[in-house]
């Protein structure tokens, strides 16, 4: 096992994946990462409110790598890679156990904006913006009702900023964070739109500014969203996010 001490020996040893590297966070203080053969794996702490255990390579060596890992790195980590890869994981892990399957989104440009429709159309001149730090209880407000899930909420750590819809009322609408994101890899996270908005394309209009911001900046945008959630998958697709569908798993608990 090699221990990897720097965000480049990360990107060499993992061909550069977004995941892996997202997960490296910049190989800010906490992080840890090991290569075994062509295997590597990244145990960053709470991101994304997770100890997130990213992988990436061959079944074989991923196994001992997730073990020695799990033994530096503490208990609570939860093996993250590609579904087929963390399933073989497990398999041959009797320790572990599936924790469930997912989507992770990445891209490095956006589709161009699709032909909006006649009710969208009367918003278009309510923008997406930054929100002052200001809005966050009404941000607060907007996800306990809209998506009361959201890893993302006002006020944790390197959740960095909020953009927002707004009425001409004034009232938020829609909202999306920047949120765990890192040197070369933005996330998005925390989407919601107020119920009473929904299908006027402002989820779409804010998460299109936000992954612009995100590109900008880190040259990727990536998000996490539930397979469940076909809306917010047809969404993110339009605006040009690939998808890939990966897994987590979590030592074995005994009930």
């Amino acid at each position: 096992m090699r221990e990897l001490v720097s965000e480049a020996e990360v990107v060499a040893a993992s061909g550069d994946d977004d995941l892996v590297v997202w997960a490296a966070q910049g190989m800010r203080p906490g992080v840890r990462a090991w290569a075994y053969g062509d295997a590597v794996a990244v145990a960053s702490p709470e991101a994304s409110r997770r100890d997130r255990l990213a992988v990436r390579g061959p079944a074989a060596q991923v196994v001992p790598l997730v073990r020695h890992a799990l033994a530096e790195a503490g208990p609570s980590y939860r093996p993250l890679g590609d579904a087929a890869l963390i399933e073989q994981v497990v398999q041959a892990a009797p320790e572990l156990e599936l924790a469930g399957h997912f989507s992770w989104m990445g891209t490095e440009k956006l589709a161009p904006p699709r032909q909006e429709t006649s009710q969208e159309t009367t918003s278009r001149e309510v923008g997406a913006s930054w929100l002052a730090e200001s809005a966050a209880p009404e941000v607060a407000e907007l996800l306990a009702a809209a998506n009361p899930g959201s890893y993302a909420v006002p006020g944790l750590p390197r959740v960095r900023r909020w953009a927002g819809v707004r009425d001409g009322s004034g009232a938020l609408l829609a909202v999306a964070a920047d949120a765990w994101s890192a040197p070369t890899v933005g996330l998005l996270a925390g989407v919601a739109t107020a119920a009473p908005a929904r299908g006027r394309g402002l989820g779409e209009r804010v998460c299109r500014f936000v992954a612009s911001a995100l590109l900008a900046e880190h040259g990727r945008a990536a998000l996490m969203v539930d397979d469940w959630n076909r809306a917010a998958v047809a969404v993110y697709e339009r605006l040009g996010f690939a998808r890939r569908r990966v897994a987590a798993a979590g030592l074995y608990t005994c009930t």
